[in-house]
């Protein structure tokens, strides 16, 4: 069960940020990168309220339009969001490198592939196209309005599990590079890989990735895998094609079990 941006596209998960930033400039805010990473993977509707929660953002909003926001707010930023994300999207969509290989071996090998996110259908579509177009085409997708909730509940996880047929849940595992990724596997009775060079902790694209000191980039692979360890990821890896032995050590264990 993967993920999308930071996952299997968009080195970085630069996209929601840079949607989230304009938007928010569009009212006079200027957000900053660590605020619009904090809650990343939620239901973007879910993202903007967490953001609007943020003491110091109620404190200036309350300043600037002389009341606090409140649920008409976070509805209204979430309509102008998917315009936002549309546009920006497609310039951030790009497969990260590894992927469609990694995942047509897993295929091959009869693994089942699904997917969640935090964008609703219609942002996803476009995102679901291009990576078709590019050769990565997850067997199930599932986004938070088919199933009325997103992270952290279980239920776009369950509903894939149904759509490809695949029990008990024990049988699955979860791959994401957010805080909100590693807790719906958590709270769907899988296990959980988090990632930390392509995803939100390190929150860098490849080329700026690439231009990091060595020393540096270290550090930001032990802060990721820090997080994503203490929010209850069973295993922690760079990228996805560094999930392969993980998952031939989860299958053993299960192998072992029966």
């Amino acid at each position: 069960m993967l993920d999308w941006a930071g996952t299997t596209v968009d080195h970085g998960s630069v996209a929601p940020v840079v949607a989230l930033q304009s938007l928010f400039l569009k009212h006079g805010f200027t957000l900053s990168a660590e605020d619009a990473r904090k809650d990343m993977g939620l239901l973007k509707r879910d993202h903007i309220r967490a953001i609007l929660a943020l003491p110091h953002i109620r404190d200036e909003w309350n300043a600037k339009k002389g009341q606090f926001p409140g649920e008409a707010e976070v509805l209204s930023l979430f309509g102008e969001f998917g315009v936002l994300q549309l546009e920006i999207v497609a310039k951030h969509s790009q497969l990260i490198a590894g992927v469609v290989d990694t995942v047509r071996n897993w295929q091959q090998r009869g693994l089942r592939i699904g997917s969640t996110t935090g964008y609703t259908r219609e942002m996803l579509d476009p995102v679901l196209t291009q990576a078709r177009k590019d050769g990565y085409c997850p067997d199930a997708s599932v986004c938070p309005d088919a199933v009325g909730a997103g992270r952290p509940l279980p239920w776009m996880l369950a509903r894939n599990a149904q759509l490809l047929g695949v029990y008990p849940p024990s049988s699955c595992v979860k791959i994401g590079d957010t805080v909100s990724d590693i807790e719906e596997g958590l709270n769907a009775g899988m296990w959980t890989i988090g990632l930390t060079r392509t995803g939100n902790m390190v929150g860098l694209d490849l080329d700026a990735w690439n231009a990091l000191p060595e020393d540096h980039k270290a550090e930001r692979i032990r802060r990721a895998e820090e997080k994503l360890l203490s929010a209850g990821a069973h295993f922690v890896a760079e990228d996805l094609p560094a999930c392969d032995s993980i998952l031939r050590l989860i299958d053993d264990r299960l192998r072992a079990m029966v």
